[in-house]
């Protein structure tokens, strides 16, 4: 599966650990996410990852646009939604475009862990079925 991660300022630490704690399932999926999220949790972990620009630099966009052509079938994305900065991305468009595209989102840890235990066990598979990879 194609995961993406983002996370605002104040939740990069709580993706770094949490990548961490699930780097042996997420070692077995492809990676990518916005620039310094990237790098911090691919500094941490060893994950492979490919890192996109910053998310206030167009780095959601990027993400936003590989979810437009069903090339991304998980998101992790950690907002924080009681101290939004200006310069952090909006995320209303990514969360619009993963109900379009049945992409399944988590915006906080607790889902975050659902989705990745059902990942775990093979319920996330559908997507293959739907929008198979040519």
């Amino acid at each position: 599966m194609n995961i993406a991660l983002i996370a605002h300022d104040a939740k990069k630490e709580l993706m770094t650990q949490f990548c961490i704690a699930y780097c042996g399932t997420l070692s077995h999926h492809s990676l990518c996410a916005t620039g310094t999220t990237g790098k911090l949790v691919s500094d941490a972990t060893g994950l492979r990852i490919t890192q996109f620009m910053a998310g206030a630099q167009g780095g959601e966009e990027q993400i936003a646009a590989r979810i437009a052509c069903n090339e991304i079938d998980l998101l992790l994305m950690f907002r924080d939604p009681l101290n939004p900065k200006p310069n952090e991305p909006n995320e209303a468009n990514l969360l619009r475009l993963c109900d379009v595209h049945s992409v399944p989102v988590a915006t906080n840890i607790a889902t975050a862990e659902a989705l990745i235990h059902a990942l775990e066990r093979g319920d996330l598979d559908w997507r293959d079925i739907m929008y198979p990879k040519n």
